[in-house]
């Protein structure tokens, strides 16, 4: 589907996966809100959960459930340590992988933190109809991702074409 003339504002959530950060230490959760209200998009639903991913997965799959979500940005838990699960809880809920996001942010990320980024599990994809955007828990990664990729590809203004103009056949 081509573009769109006028922007089409989505039902967003944001999920941050982390076992340290509190409501008022979530800078990560913080940005993605203020970066997706500022782009003109709706806040639908806002969790802060530990690495636990049952607890995560039992979230995202409320938040998918919902005909209004359009889209779930997560933040967190994409990493290599022992608690972080955020891969292994969702990917389960995935009804088609979006290997290009993950490719993307780790190209774009090699050019601001080098190999480090190899460590990223950043992956996105399509669950129910539903966009679902996971990203490291840090703040300049997902400003990385929220500038450099997302933003772009849920305005359906974005040419030749983008995401947020599939909406309506996604459930085809």
């Amino acid at each position: 589907m081509s573009a769109a003339d006028d922007f089409i504002p989505l039902s967003l959530c944001v999920l941050t996966v982390s076992d340290s950060r509190t409501p008022d230490t979530d800078s990560s959760g913080d940005y993605l809100v203020e970066a997706l209200q500022a782009a003109g998009h709706r806040l639908a639903h806002r969790a802060l959960l530990p690495d636990d991913r049952y607890r995560l997965r039992a979230a995202v799959s409320q938040w998918i459930a919902d005909d209004g979500v359009d889209g779930v940005l997560v933040t967190g838990g994409t990493g290599f340590t022992g608690r972080d699960s955020t891969p292994e809880a969702l990917l389960p809920l995935l009804d088609k992988d979006m290997p290009g996001f993950g490719e993307l942010f780790r190209a774009i990320s090699f050019e601001e933190i080098g190999t480090s980024s190899l460590q990223s599990r950043a992956f996105a994809g399509l669950a129910n109809g539903t966009f679902v955007f996971c990203l490291p828990g840090s703040t300049s990664a997902c400003r990385t991702a929220w500038e450099r990729i997302v933003r772009d590809q849920l305005d359906a203004r974005t040419r030749p074409c983008n995401l947020a103009t599939l909406r309506p056949r996604l459930k085809e």
